[in-house]
């Protein structure tokens, strides 16, 4: 990230902080939790602001797929299979990851799908990249704060991104998931902690599937 783009980020943290922190509020009590946030929302555009030359390749294609396929409500049910159909037309290994996992004492069983690609590195070793068609939804929450509305506005709908990548993001969002739900006196439900939000993507129990050709 060049200078004058870490200039202008920061001016829009400077002015948050200025407009969010009311005057009444003290130093002691509004200065952790304001570091807190801006911590947070410095280490998400770190995390997502970059794109290595595979990771850009695939999420120009696929943003193209899905503007090409629209998203009528006949087509949302398979669109990712059909984003599949179009990686695996142009020459690359994509597949419709289904994983689930288990009920366990802290969180409920589960189902989710994803596209992975298995890109080939210049090195000719292989990478995985995850691509999830509905990644920003999955972090929305009831009555958000404004910090975590600010948060999750940053997110792409579409995240196309290593393991590494993702590995990242969860846990940050996640906590600021938590910190939003306690402001607000609202329940925090299993399905919104890290350990949960990680099964969709990286539980063992995950089968691949190539779907057929039209």
């Amino acid at each position: 990230m060049g200078s004058l783009a870490e200039q202008d980020l920061g001016q829009m943290v400077r002015d948050y902080i200025e407009s969010e922190v009311p005057a009444s509020t003290s130093m002691a009590s509004s200065a952790p939790s304001t570091l807190n946030h801006q911590h947070k929302y410095l280490s998400l555009h770190e995390i997502l602001g970059k794109y290595t030359d595979g990771e850009a390749e695939i999420r120009e294609k696929v943003l193209m797929y899905v503007n090409e396929l629209g998203t009528s409500m006949d087509q949302e049910r398979n669109l990712k299979k059909l984003v599949v159909l179009k990686l695996r037309g142009d020459g690359y290994e994509a597949s419709l990851c289904i994983t689930s996992w288990a009920s366990t004492s802290k969180h409920s069983k589960g189902v989710y799908e994803y596209v992975d690609v298995m890109m080939v590195e210049k090195d000719g070793r292989k990478k995985r990249v995850i691509v999830d068609l509905d990644f920003k939804s999955q972090f929305e929450l009831p009555r958000p704060t404004a910090t975590y509305t600010e948060l999750i506005n940053f997110l792409p709908q579409i995240f196309v991104g290593s393991e590494e990548k993702l590995g990242k993001t969860i846990p940050l969002l996640c906590s600021a998931a938590i910190e939003s739900l306690k402001e607000k006196d609202l329940h925090i439900p299993p399905w919104r902690k890290t350990a949960y939000m990680q099964s969709k993507w990286f539980s063992k129990n995950c089968k691949k599937a190539s779907p057929p050709q039209a």
